[in-house]
């Protein structure tokens, strides 16, 4: 029997110390581009904001860091990456209950930053 070879594309592995240099960077350049921007949507949609969500569940918990240290938009990016949502409807739209509810959610699964 003949096995097909293995033609799957592997991902470098960063270290984090690359990781949090990449994600710094990026949200830097995500936060002067778009702080004239009052649209959710048209922040989310910039390319650094989108490069931050392609690295996925290893950036969570720098997200969660930086939602801690000052509340932002990171609210898409997070549901994005972990397909979850714990903020409660009544409290959509208030920036600091919603980085509670992300926080929270974020020591319960065990993420530490």
């Amino acid at each position: 029997m003949q096995t097909e070879p293995n033609t799957a594309y592997k991902y470098p592995i960063k270290s984090q110390t690359e990781l949090e240099t990449e994600f710094k960077r990026l949200a830097e350049e995500w936060r002067i581009d778009t702080g004239m921007l009052s649209l959710v949507t048209q922040k989310s949609m910039h390319p650094a904001y989108q490069r931050i969500i392609g690295m996925g569940q290893p950036v969570v918990p720098l997200i969660l860091r930086d939602l801690e240290q000052k509340p932002d938009h990171w609210f898409w990016a997070l549901r994005a990456i972990t397909g979850d949502n714990p903020v409660k409807s009544e409290h959509r739209g208030r920036m600091k209950l919603m980085a509670e509810a992300w926080i929270k959610w974020g020591k319960e699964h065990g993420y530490e930053w």
